[in-house]
């Protein structure tokens, strides 16, 4: 496009295209850009996250693009960014729901609305177009069969079983603590009042049925988990990997929370155009449906047909009729800062010894 405006002439040529047209232009426009570039690097997308693998592998065979990424943490990826300004080693990372406002704070994104954005919900982008999530997770319940015969499918139904409720650590990791966040929304608090599952937890603890043992794959593969709060691309993965038939994933019927990640990209990346392309092709058909390949729940799910292989990795839609969005962001970054301190004195204090 910048190439039209170049002259009065074609200025005026531009202005007469029908946007659908003006768009592939620019789109070509854009291509053009980067394979001029010819890499791109990235910060947390790792292949076996979300199934990027296959992302990255489109991207480098359709566009030419070299690729490497560095594994690292929401927040890693922002300092470095800030760290490195116009000395940038990275063009891209993808990072936790809550870090895109973080990001346009410190002043290391720029804005880049792919063309699907009108298919992107509200709640889920940044009006400016510098982050917007491109899949989401929803907090959900793992259960072993064989150690568990009347499957939850509520937060009201933990409450009456016999099993162990294992959660992990609340105080490191965002998996756990936002399993009381969604138990929270279950028992009518928010993100300001956590009174209501702090008291569900300390009644489980006291019961002897909190388990507090990371729900990594290696555990629950070795029996030691009976029931885990998970985020439900986590649940879904490590069923298929240990034993489909052993294990079911189910969003608590009475109320969960989902959140997701986003591209961030850098301010003062040496690979720009690269970099939103990047972007354009994870929010397309193929990108989206890469994604759910990785059990990842594509934020344009309800605008996509997915292959009948890959649909049959995601739980139905009508699952999610109780999970929702974090509403006020600002109360839960406050409240979850206060979370490990608040769980120690309500919760860990009742656990039996």
């Amino acid at each position: 496009m910048k190439a039209f405006i170049a002259s009065v002439v074609a200025s005026a040529v531009v202005l007469t295209l029908p946007v659908a047209q003006a768009a592939d232009n620019d789109l070509a426009a854009l291509k053009k850009a980067a394979r001029s570039e010819g890499q791109v690097n990235s910060v947390g997308m790792l292949d076996s996250w979300a199934n990027w693998k296959d992302t990255w592998n489109d991207i480098s065979s359709k566009y030419g693009l070299k690729h490497s990424d560095t594994d690292m943490s929401s927040a890693q990826e922002l300092a470095k960014f800030d760290a490195e300004k116009e000395n940038a080693s990275a063009d891209i990372g993808d990072v936790g729901a809550a870090f895109g406002p973080v990001a346009v704070a410190k002043g290391v994104a720029q804005p880049y609305k792919p063309s699907h954005w009108d298919q992107i919900p509200d709640w889920a982008k940044d009006k400016e177009g510098n982050w917007a999530l491109a899949y989401t997770g929803t907090i959900a319940f793992l259960i072993d069969k064989q150690q568990v015969k009347d499957i939850p499918h509520s937060w009201a139904d933990l409450k009456k079983g016999k099993y162990v409720v294992t959660i992990g650590d609340v105080g490191v990791a965002a998996q756990a603590a936002n399993g009381v966040l969604a138990a929270n929304y279950a028992l009518g608090g928010d993100e300001k009042n956590l009174k209501p599952a702090l008291a569900f937890f300390a009644d489980l603890a006291k019961q002897g049925r909190l388990g507090v043992t990371d729900p990594v794959i290696a555990n629950i593969e070795k029996g030691e988990v009976q029931m885990a709060v998970v985020w439900d691309f986590n649940g879904l993965n490590y069923r298929d990997q240990i034993d489909k038939n052993r294990y079911e994933v189910v969003i608590p019927s009475d109320g969960s929370v989902t959140s997701g990640y986003t591209t961030i990209i850098n301010k003062y990346a040496k690979h720009p155009n690269a970099a939103k392309l990047a972007r354009e092709y994870i929010f397309s058909d193929q990108g989206q449906i890469n994604l759910a390949k990785g059990y990842a729940r594509p934020i344009r799910a309800e605008h996509l047909t997915l292959p009948a292989d890959v649909q049959a990795r995601l739980l139905p839609q009508s699952e999610y009729k109780n999970a929702r969005p974090i509403h006020d962001q600002a109360a839960w970054d406050k409240s979850s800062k206060m979370l490990p301190r608040l769980w120690q004195e309500n919760v860990v204090i009742n656990m039996q010894q």
